[in-house]
């Protein structure tokens, strides 16, 4: 089926052009929401007549988007739900959810505006893009936790929480407090009195190794005066 577009439609053209769609699209989704009309020569001829005035309205709408995108491109919406230890959820996020959640944060917009392929169904932040006209669109993140905690937590880290996560992250975390306790561990009060008795008993061997020492010392000398006396009694009889 051949239609003239009355507004862009993203991937099929600009308006003012005639193209070639599927009946099933034209019916059920162009011409319902006014934004084509079927290009029969009177169509045709309807519409260059008011050609202007749907651009001036086009642009209008246009400018109008852009001050809405202004306020709602970045924004954060937070959807908490139940989910399983592996991140799935047991329900889903749809259209509607985030079109609700958007307009609660302050900015209203509807549920056909929010294009998304399909629901979300794991927690986690999530790119979603909003299209407040054929020539504006924004992104909002949806951010699917559990709990508000874990939402914070998904914002600060960019990734999403799970029982898995959180079970991994205690076990570091024991364990590097186990490692911290061996480090600066004081030894028990038996292994304590054992070093300091054999550090004593090891100063009582070096104090009496000193006296063997001296004697050791005057007994060389004592073997050295009978040379000097035999010497002495050479040079007398001499």
């Amino acid at each position: 089926m051949d239609v003239i577009l009355l507004e862009r439609v993203e991937k099929l053209g600009q308006m003012g052009d005639i193209v070639t769609v599927k009946p099933g699209y034209a019916r059920n989704f162009l011409l319902p929401r006014k934004k084509a009309l079927r290009a029969t020569t009177n169509n045709v001829a309807l519409f260059e007549g008011q050609k202007t005035q749907l651009e001036a309205e086009n642009l209008k709408r246009r400018e109008e988007a852009e001050k809405i995108a202004a306020k709602l491109d970045g924004m954060k919406v937070m959807m908490i739900r139940s989910a399983g230890d592996n991140g799935q959820l047991y329900g889903s996020v749809t259209a509607r959810d985030i079109a609700t959640g958007v307009t609660d944060g302050g900015v209203t917009i509807d549920r056909s505006q929010v294009m998304m392929d399909h629901p979300i169904k794991a927690l986690g932040l999530h790119d979603m893009r909003v299209a407040l006209h054929p020539e504006v669109n924004v992104t909002v993140t949806i951010n699917v936790a559990r709990t508000e905690e874990e939402a914070a937590r998904q914002a600060e880290t960019g990734r999403a929480v799970t029982t898995a996560d959180e079970e991994e992250e205690a076990a570091a975390a024991e364990a590097a407090a186990a490692a911290a306790a061996t480090l600066f561990e004081t030894p028990p009060a038996e292994d304590l009195t054992e070093t300091l008795t054999e550090a004593a008993e090891q100063e009582e061997v070096s104090t009496e190794a000193s006296p063997d020492a001296g004697d050791a010392e005057s007994d060389a000398a004592e073997s050295e005066t009978p040379e000097a006396d035999e010497s002495d009694e050479a040079g007398n009889k001499t």
